[in-house]
C-alpha cells in the first residue's frame, strides 16, 4: 500500500504540518499548487487546505480528482484561525464540498498561524477593514492582530487514523512509510 499527503496552502500553517506529518510517518507531501502528482497511485490519502475565505483552498483539485480518489481511504485537514468545533467550519466545508465527498472523508479541523506582519499589504489592508466589521470580539481580534495556534500534537488524532485505518483495512505500509 502507497500514502500520500497532498496539501494547498496560502500563509505556511498547512505546509508546516503536511511535513509535521512527513516527519512521523515518512509518507511523501506534494504542494497541489506546484506539483501535479498522480492520486490514483495512492490507497491512503491525507488532504490538507487551508481556509480562506471560508473556503477550503484544496476544493477544485479535491472535487476534480474525487471520481479518482473517492473509493479510497482519505483523510481532511483544514487549517484556520477557527476553534475545532466551531459551527462555522461545518458550514464552509457543506457549503464548498459535496455531501458525497463529506460522508466519505474522514475530517480533522486544526487550528494555524497568520503572522500579519508576513502578509502582503494589500491583505493586510483587507484583514483590517473586515476587522471593523466583525462583531465577534474574538475573531475581530484575531484579524487585527494575528494569532498563533501552531502545535505539533495536533496532528495526533491524524496519525491515530492512520493507525486506525491501516490496522482495520489490514493495510501493510512500508517501513519507511511509518516511522514512529
Amino acid at each position: 500500500m502507497k500514502a500520500v499527503v497532498f496539501f494547498s496552502g496560502k500563509f505556511g500553517s498547512t505546509k508546516k504540518y503536511a511535513y509535521w506529518i512527513n516527519e512521523r510517518t515518512g509518507f511523501p507531501v506534494y504542494d497541489i499548487n506546484k506539483e501535479k502528482p498522480d492520486p490514483s497511485k495512492y490507497d491512503l490519502i491525507v488532504l490538507g487546505s487551508s481556509i480562506i475565505a471560508s473556503k477550503p483552498t484544496i476544493q477544485k483539485w479535491l472535487k476534480a480528482h474525487w471520481p479518482v480518489i473517492e473509493n479510497k481511504q482519505v483523510l481532511l485537514f483544514t487549517v484556520s484561525g477557527t476553534e475545532p468545533g466551531h459551527p462555522d467550519l461545518q458550514k464552509w466545508l457543506t457549503d464548498s464540498l459535496s455531501q458525497s465527498i463529506l460522508e466519505k472523508v474522514h475530517y480533522v479541523p486544526l487550528r494555524g498561524r497568520l503572522v500579519l506582519q508576513e502578509l502582503p499589504w494589500w491583505i493586510r489592508l483587507m484583514m483590517k477593514v473586515a476587522s471593523r466589521t466583525e462583531k465577534d470580539p474574538q475573531i475581530k481580534k484575531r484579524m487585527a492582530e494575528g494569532f498563533d495556534y501552531m502545535d505539533k500534537s495536533s496532528i495526533d488524532p491524524i496519525l491515530k487514523w492512520i493507525d486506525d485505518t491501516v490496522e482495520e483495512e489490514h493495510l501493510e505500509l512500508g517501513e519507511s512509510q511509518l516511522v514512529w
